[in-house]
């Protein structure tokens, strides 16, 4: 008689091997370290009733490093963080490096909403913010609503001329 060996299946192994194949599948839109050591910026879009607010975390960085254009309804945000090396004497390792750099770029498809040409950009202390006003006819507001023969007369009068010439 041949012996058999069952392994018990874990559920949480498996999991964790679907989120690794999902991760990787669909590495680009993910905001922090990528796995080929390039990173992306974390954003947030905000609206109100007059503009959408988008904000971008670049810390380590300046707005000489920062490329922002519109093309098409198509933000471009676009830069390159330097890596910061420190040169220690004999012996000296690095044991955790976390910190990322190199080329970034997210681009972000606007609403056409969007007035382009009133858009514009403030940066302070690794903040990126990037207002964008809404068109005036793309604002909402308030229509007030009548009654009965306060709400058409033009036609109650069209109506009535039309009934006089019968």
């Amino acid at each position: 008689m041949a012996i058999q060996r069952t392994t018990i299946r874990n559920p949480w192994r498996d999991l964790d091997t679907l989120t690794n194949r999902l991760t990787m599948a669909f590495d680009g839109p993910f905001v922090g370290p990528l796995a080929n050591g390039a990173w992306q910026p974390a954003v947030s879009v905000q609206e109100s009733p007059d503009e959408l607010l988008l904000v971008a975390e670049l810390p380590g960085l300046s707005e000489a490093d920062i490329e922002l254009e519109v093309e098409n309804n198509v933000l471009t945000l676009r830069g390159e963080k330097s890596e910061v090396r420190t040169e220690e004497g004999e012996g000296h390792r690095v044991h955790i490096q976390e910190r990322r750099h190199g080329r970034f770029s997210r681009r972000f498809t606007l609403p056409r909403s969007v007035s382009t040409e009133g858009i514009s950009a403030e940066f302070e202390h690794g903040l990126l913010r990037v207002r964008m006003p809404k068109m005036a006819e793309a604002r909402s507001r308030r229509i007030e609503i009548g009654v009965g023969a306060e709400v058409a007369p033009k036609a109650r009068l069209e109506s009535e001329a039309a009934g006089d010439e019968a």
